[in-house]
């Protein structure tokens, strides 16, 4: 452990009295310089000083001796750099009598008094033989055995116990006088040796200074301060020096101490004079002053060793390699990425260690265990069900489990991977199922070689299950056999509702085989019976025999060394067999493995079960330490998130004034205004406790915490009350806050008014140093904050701190910060933290793709650019987080862009949640409403089902092989059918996910999701489409059924009721059939030509819609009536009372009332595009209506107002749904299902914008106004007026548009059409238009181009370029020409960009990458240097001094226009997209924006050509244009972007602008040289041409820097 520590543990060795002075003065000024010092390197400083505090010990127990060894051994094991530090005086110390002389050496002893019957008896009085050790051992009775006030300091006591510990001395004297004379005589006689003999006289010190120093084999890792006094002048004597000189019980100086401090500091000076810190100091009065100089001056030399030497070991251990490897620096933002092999092997490692720990103690269950191993042998090469071990807590499941994987490890073949995970383990912190399943997936995949889960794979719940069944399957058809054991899944979090168990597979692969164990009385196991079918998958683990109970004491205490009494072991095993539970047996056998023989059972107290034993405990440990110290040291151990260093736990007791005054209830502190808690009493507590806490290590750093979880509970219980819970939770939130580093506290302790005092407890900074976090407090303020009700701190210091939110995501994980904020939603009714929470949520996969390392200017920009509109609404907290970012980002050091405005997607609104797993467009759902469920069929063949309650994907039903047309839920909503393209209609089981029935050949293959039709009625089911009907039983047995006559043409099928078949023959004849029952057909003439048709069944009618404007009602008995239908829809449904008829026809939705016979026409919901699907609540006062523009829309039927619009969709609704006060809704362009609550605060609501994908674009400069042009086809351009998030006009067209550009200042928009023709719109005179007539050719326009100062514009057609001059006339613009044109030749290939300048020189490139440069004024025509594919950008900066050409490819070039020349060619390659899609230059022409299909914006240095920055912002800039000191931006996903710029004056070499995405760029620049000679030099930034060739799979494994995620 020592080696991979993170920890600095020094245990501070001396006398109690004489260095008290050297002590106080290192723990006022030593060790917090050290402690900033280690924090700096990342490494945890903790001092184990138990004299500190200390005047005297009052125990009378003689454990102190143990304890210090015990302590020493735990710091040399612990710590990684120094672990002792000796301070030795004049004193020699406590010479103490041996607690434990075993039984021959105490008789031998005893033989040799055969004079001193006295001393004999005296010895046998003090000295018990315990048989309960082995071998039986003496035992020293604690002081109070016979001196029974001597540990008694209550007031009225105090002559008692003075008389008492006076009575003490002198026993002790006599003891030891008798101790060593025999043994002197013994080791004369050779019965005992010279080390025996010479435990009597050797100190405690000086055996500490043995295990601290000599105990190893190389040099100590250790520091040495020796004080000597020079000369003792005859005045001081003995009772002057008393506090640093041994003296002997009638006051004289104890020259036999003297002498062996002599000897001891010899072997000091001899062996340690590397170490040694050698300090002459005389004393004055006796003591060390330090207000006298000399004295002060000493103890600052003394603090200055210490510090520069700690500093030393320590640095030296820091820099030290682990396993040959840098050491990992705990709490470090820029610690290379772990591999990782290396967090899944310390994960194995631990369980491993915890397994083997945990199985060594099991004895008992060899018939369950047969049971499991023949229950998986049974089924290696079959499919089967995972096994399920399960009991009543406390009876040995994790035990058992450990055992299995043992036994496991030896029976199954060497390629086996055994997986195993105690879940438990950690408690109270209870495990992420995702976090689980991620390091399963890993393990196996390590082991089986396997290729490992990408980030957004392992960071994505619905991903990572996908996964996780792969890699089973996987591993199981390479013939690998792999056992994966999960203990106590209900100890899971309630994450993804996990106690669902949906996560878990029901069916597992050959040669895999998964258990796992549960509490019989959990939720989860509930939902395990539910699962799995048969319970043969199902063992229990029941209550141990008497005979078990007994092998297992027996091999508990032998591992001891201890054993009872047939009595006592007797009262054990009658108190164990009541419960037969191990863990009552386990506590049982903690406390009686402490029990000597000769103590009789009567006075121990066996508590009738675990509950009991525990409670039995705690008031044991009452008893012997105080009820305050034993309540807060367990409280606070249990409500720790996830442990406590015990530094961190003395800091807290210290604060704790309940604590101290209990601690401090009789005597004062030895300085009232320093006051803290004696580490010595925490250390007694400990040891203690020893069976019941355990070391948890994570990141090289040690906290202690309960071993098991009903100890936690049992805690809380005993020790946490409503009121004792607030107040100790108050103390640990101060307490990471660092409320009291640095300042008084008050304190009121018995006898003195309220003081100040310092607790020295150290800072809470949230960094300790640059990019080193205070991971203790990332992990434990916010929840504390919460749980105190601290609720003004916690929106200040966490919800609202832009600072801790980035410093939480990139150290702990961007997960851990949402679980933190989704607890502070559970307790808080704070809308704003529900908001940030979310915004997280959507920058949770660019983070999970960067490995967590997203820079922090990226996180700050992201976090505003999706929280900043909502600023204004609140304020209190995203205002401030919003100020702060925006601060952060003003003050950066480095190049950066600054967004003013919300443009990616913000939180909040009516959109709740979007439902994942499918992979191709959704074409149809169905809920049931009594199960919560949801059902989508998609075009690659899947159908999904959801939990709308829990928002979970529940099953991926599989086999269809084409798109699925229909779907419908069946049965109460157990069931579900679905109809595919691939001719097959199934039957699912909702319940099990199970295909049911399977029927091929319902429909022809590849039909269309309009010409299918399924229908259930009167037990039948049915599918019908234009041509054909066919009908089945619940079993699937097909009714025999023909539509079709001999000799006739059918027309169509209109519709099914029940058994009844409307359909349209030829010629113009309208039949109602029944083919099962063979009834007689009805016939009638009807020339009717269908539009539209749909079923009312229980109304038992077929409205049919014609061509000729008529709605015809047609019943089952053949009769039909007909109404005039002024609609020809492309929308026809029906309200499920069957009382509202829906038509939708291009823009209008229309509402009929069918409820009588007549067809009532009472409303028209006009849309902004054509309206595609419709939806009326069941209680007919809301419809939802989903249109092409990719909104949704929620109207009134009552009164026709339109109450609310939603948008984000992001493509055309094609289906909706109301459910429940939601709206479902989902797009056949999609693989995504939106759920929206129609009950949300609109103060959130997001801004409107533009529809996704538009075909055209343009905005103005203050983005005050959008025009675009959604598809190819339309023939109108849409006005978006960007402040009210509404159409503001329509511009109609006469044909389709090709471009459109606006003259920004003149305020003109440009509309090139496939005529020729020109339209030129006024912005401030919205009547006019004014029109460029086509060419004589009527080419169509090809892409328009406005001069810089809009005194021109230029139009290029198929056949040629037109230049025409932009003029006022009576103030009215006016466009005159055309003045030059530009002739292109039949081979010439068209033009896809260009730019105008300001000296009527045309710079253009072509759909084949030339790029040429015509001069209108002299007809001159150059050739520059061509792109390699499709140029798409051609921009010319502000002031005509350079121009950018971009293009389909990589590379972009800047060319300089005067005199033309090309300055610089900067090529770009990231993963996925290349090209250049828009482009501006800053107001300056300093800098150049560009937006690339890889979703980025870039910023270019105009001057070098060198890459500046780099933004992800989700969606490509289609469209951009300068404006002040940044740019303003439309992206494809229809949001304005609005940024500002700032670049320092000088960069540092080291900045990276590659840093957070994944891709290579160089940039090749002309050298300017003094005979304007040009040379060509290469910047090269982390780029190699090679991997331009290189496929995607490798481009993926590269790591040549920071990633951006690609979505």
């Amino acid at each position: 452990m020592k080696s991979s520590s993170n920890m600095i543990r020094v245990f501070i060795s001396s006398t109690f009295t004489d260095m008290s002075c050297e002590r106080k003065a290192l723990l006022e000024r030593a060790y917090p310089e050290v402690l900033a010092f280690c924090r700096n390197l990342g490494l945890v400083f903790e001092v184990v000083d138990l004299r500190w505090g200390i005047r005297s010990v009052h125990s009378g127990d003689h454990e102190l001796c143990e304890l210090f060894l015990q302590e020493i051994q735990n710091c040399q094991r612990i710590s990684a750099g120094p672990a002792f530090a000796a301070l030795l005086g004049n004193r020699y110390g406590h010479r103490a009598l041996p607690r434990f002389i075993p039984e021959k050496q105490f008789e031998a002893l005893l033989s040799r008094l055969p004079k001193n019957p006295e001393g004999v008896s005296q010895l046998n009085r003090w000295f018990l033989k315990d048989n309960n050790a082995v071998p039986p051992t003496y035992v020293l009775q604690p002081i109070t055995a016979h001196f029974p006030h001597y540990s008694d300091l209550r007031p009225e006591s105090r002559p008692q116990r003075d008389n008492d510990v006076l009575a003490w001395r002198f026993t002790e004297t006599q003891l030891l006088q008798l101790l060593r004379s025999a043994a002197t005589a013994a080791e004369a006689a050779g019965d005992i040796t010279g080390e025996q003999k010479q435990a009597f006289y050797t100190s405690v010190t000086e055996r500490e200074f043995e295990q601290g120093l000599w105990s190893g084999d190389g040099e100590p890792s250790a520091l040495l301060f020796v004080r000597e006094i020079p000369r003792q002048r005859t005045r001081d004597g003995p009772k002057r020096l008393a506090k640093y000189m041994d003296l002997t019980a009638d006051g004289l100086l104890d020259a036999e101490a003297q002498g062996l401090l002599a000897g001891l500091k010899a072997r000091l000076y001899a062996t340690l004079q590397k170490i040694l810190n050698l300090h002459c100091v005389e004393l004055s009065k006796g003591n060390v002053d330090p207000k006298r100089k000399e004295h002060a001056q000493y103890l600052d030399g003394v603090c200055e060793q210490f510090v520069s030497q700690m500093k030393a070991g320590i640095g030296a251990a820091a820099d030290a390699p682990v396993e040959g490897r840098r050491r990992k620096i705990w709490g470090h933002v820029d610690e290379e990425k772990e591999e990782i092999s290396d967090w899944v092997v310390e994960e194995v490692e631990q369980n491993a260690a915890m397994s083997a720990e945990l199985c060594r103690g099991l004895y008992g269950r060899e018939g369950l265990l047969g049971k499991l191993c023949f229950a998986m042998w049974e089924s290696t090469n079959v499919r089967h069900s995972p096994l399920v071990v399960h009991g009543a807590a406390g009876m040995g499941k994790t035990a058992l489990l450990c055992k299995l994987a043992q036994e496991m490890h030896s029976v199954l073949e060497a390629r086996a991977v055994v997986v195993i995970r105690l879940l438990a383990a950690r408690h109270p912190q209870r495990h992420d199922v995702d976090r689980v399943l991620r390091s399963v997936c890993f393990q196996i995949c390590l082991a089986c070689g396997l290729s490992p889960p990408s980030p957004l794979t392992a960071n994505t719940h619905l991903e990572l299950l996908r996964f996780f069944r792969n890699v089973l399957a996987e591993a199981s058809q390479r013939g690998n056999t792999v056992l994966v054991i999960l203990d106590a899944l209900d100890q899971l979090s309630d994450r993804h509702h996990a106690h669902n168990l949906r996560w878990l597979p029901a069916d597992v692969p050959p040669n895999v085989h998964l258990v796992v164990s549960m509490d019989t009385n959990s939720e989860a196991f509930a939902n395990m019976r539910l699962k799995l079918e048969t319970l043969a998958s199902f063992f229990e683990v029941e209550r141990l025999s008497r005979h078990e109970g007994k092998h297992i004491a027996e091999s508990y205490l032998r591992a001891s060394q201890r054993t009872l009494t047939p009595e006592q072991s007797d009262g054990v095993l009658r108190s164990f067999e009541a419960t037969g539970c191990p863990l009552h047996l386990r506590l049982i056998l903690s406390a009686a493995q402490r029990w000597t023989s000769f103590a009789p059972l009567a006075d121990r107290q066996l508590g009738a079960n675990a509950q009991e034993m525990m409670s039995q405990l705690f008031l044991m440990l009452e008893e012997k330490h105080g009820k305050e110290l034993v309540g807060g040291a367990l409280g606070y151990v249990t409500l720790a998130r996830d442990g406590l260093l015990e530094a961190e736990l003395r800091d807290l007791m210290s604060l704790d004034d309940d604590i101290i005054s209990e601690v401090y209830r009789y005597s004062l502190p030895a300085t009232p205004s320093l006051i803290r808690l004696p580490p010595l009493l925490w250390a007694r507590l400990r040891r203690d406790l020893k069976d019941q806490l355990e070391e948890r290590w994570t990141g090289g750093v040690a906290t202690i915490a309960f071993n098991h979880w009903r100890l936690y509970e049992a805690a809380a219980a005993q020790y946490l009350t409503a009121e004792r819970r607030g107040r100790r939770l108050k103390v640990l939130a101060e307490y990471f806050l660092g409320r009291w580093a640095g300042k008084l506290k008050p304190a009121s302790l018995p006898g003195l008014s309220l003081l100040l005092s310092d607790r020295k407890v150290p800072p809470q900074p949230l960094w300790f140093a640059p990019g080193l976090a205070n991971v203790r407090k990332l992990q434990e303020l916010p929840h504390h904050l919460l749980h105190a009700g601290l609720w003004d701190e916690l929106r200040q210091e966490v919800i609202g701190s832009a600072e801790w939110l980035y410093c939480k995501s990139r150290v702990c994980g961007v997960s851990s910060v949402i679980q933190d904020l989704d607890q502070c939603s559970q307790y808080m009714d704070c809308t704003e933290t529900g908001l940030i929470r979310d915004a997280l949520v959507l920058i949770k996969p660019s983070l999970d793709f960067l490995g967590g390392h997203m820079d922090a200017s990226l996180f700050y920009s992201e976090l505003l650019a999706r929280l900043c509109s909502l600023a204004a609404s609140f304020p209190s907290v995203i205002g401030r987080l919003c100020r702060l970012c925006e601060e952060w980002l003003l003050t950066c050091p480095e190049p950066i862009l600054v967004p003013k405005c919300s443009f990616l997607q913000q939180p909040g609104g009516a959109l709740q949640h979007t439902l994942t797993g499918l992979q191709g467009g959704v074409l149809c759902l169905d809920v049931s409403v009594e199960a919560g469920l949801l059902v989508a069929g998609s075009d690659d063949g899947v159908v999904a089902v959801w939990s709308l309650g829990e928002q979970q994907l529940v099953h991926s039903l599989l086999g269809h092989t084409g798109a699925v047309l229909s779907v419908k839920v069946i049965d109460g909503s157990a069931l579900c059918l679905s109809l595919a393209a691939d001719g097959s209609l199934r039957r699912w089981s909702l319940t099990s996910g199970q295909q049911l029935l399977c029927i091929q050949e319902a429909v022809p293959a590849d039909s269309a999701p309009s010409s299918a039709h399924l229908h259930l009625s009167d037990q039948l089911l049915c599918v019908y489409t234009s041509t054909q009907v066919k009908l089945w039983r619940p079993d699937g047995s097909e009714l025999p059924c023909s539509s079709v006559d001999e000799g006739s043409e059918v027309l169509g099928v209109l519709g099914v009721l029940g058994e009844c078949v409307v359909s349209l023959w030829a010629p113009g004849l309208l039949r109602v059939s029944h083919p099962v029952s063979g009834t007689q057909t009805v016939e009638t003439q009807s020339p009717v030509t269908p539009v539209a048709s749909v079923t009312l069944p229980k109304r038992g009618k077929v409205l049919v819609v014609s061509k000729e404007g008529v709605l015809h009602q047609i019943s089952r008995s053949g009769n039909q009536t007909a109404a005039d239908f002024a609609v020809v829809p492309s929308l026809l449904v029906v309200t499920e009372d069957e009382r509202i008829l829906m038509a939708g026809s291009d823009r209008t939705l229309s509402l009929f009332n069918i409820d009588s016979d007549s067809v009532d026409r009472f409303l028209d919901l006009q849309h902004d595009d054509s309206v595609l699907s419709a939806c009326v609540s069941s209680d007919r006062r809301l419809l939802a209506s989903g249109a092409a523009d990719q909104l949704l829309r929620i109207w009134s039927v009552t009164t026709g107002a339109l109450l609310d619009t939603l948008c984000g969709s992001d493509a055309p609704v094609t289906s909706v749904l109301l459910y429940d006060g939601f709206v479902v809704s989902a797009s056949t362009a999609s693989a995504c299902i939106h759920l929206w609550s129609l009950k949300y605060d609109t103060r959130h609501k997001p801004s409107a914008r533009i529809p996704a994908g538009c075909t055209h674009v343009a905005l103005t400069k203050d983005t005050d106004r959008v025009f675009y042009v959604r598809q190819q086809s339309q023939t109108e351009v849409i006005s978006w007026n960007n402040h009210t998030g509404s159409v503001s006009e329509r511009l109609a067209v006469s044909a389709q548009v090709c471009c459109l550009e606006l003259a920004q200042h003149k305020r003109l928009l440009l509309c090139g059409l496939t005529t020729g023709t020109v339209l030129i719109y006024p912005l401030a005179l919205p009547q006019e238009t004014l029109c460029i007539p086509p060419p004589e050719s009527l080419c169509r326009v090809l892409c328009l181009a406005v001069s810089s100062q809009e005194k021109h514009v230029a139009v290029a057609y198929e056949d040629s370029v037109s230049l025409f001059e932009i003029t006022t006339r009576d103030s009215f613009p006016t466009v005159e020409g055309p003045l030059r044109s530009l002739p292109l030749s039949l081979l010439h290939a068209p033009l896809s960009s260009m730019a105008l300048l300001a000296d009527r020189r045309l710079l253009y490139g072509t759909s084949c990458g030339e790029v040429k440069i015509y001069d209108f004024d002299s007809g001159g025509s150059s050739d520059l240097e061509p792109q390699r594919s499709r140029v798409t950008c051609v921009v010319a900066s502000n002031w005509g001094t350079h121009a950018l050409v971009g293009s389909e490819d990589a590379i972009q070039r800047l060319w300089a226009l005067n005199p033309l020349v090309l300055e610089h060619t900067m090529e770009y390659k990231g993963f996925f997209f290349e090209g250049v899609v828009s482009a501006a230059f800053s107001d300056s022409d300093q800098f150049v924006f560009t937006g690339s299909q890889d979703r980025t914006i870039k910023v270019w240095d105009v001057a070098t050509g060198n890459l500046l920055y780099v933004q992800y912002i989700y969606s490509p800039a289609v469209r951009m244009v300068p404006f002040r000191n940044g740019f303003v931006a439309l992206c494809q996903q229809g949001s304005v972007i609005r940024e500002l710029f700032r670049c320092p004056d000088h960069i540092g070499p080291d900045y990276n602008p590659l840093r957070n995405v994944r891709a290579q760029y160089r940039v090749t620049s002309r050298e300017r040289s003094r005979g304007g000679q040009t040379a060509s030099v290469s910047d090269l930034q982390d780029f190699n041409p090679a991997q331009f060739n290189l496929n995607l799979m490798s481009a993926l494994r590269a790591k040549p820097s920071s990633t951006c995620l690609i979505l």
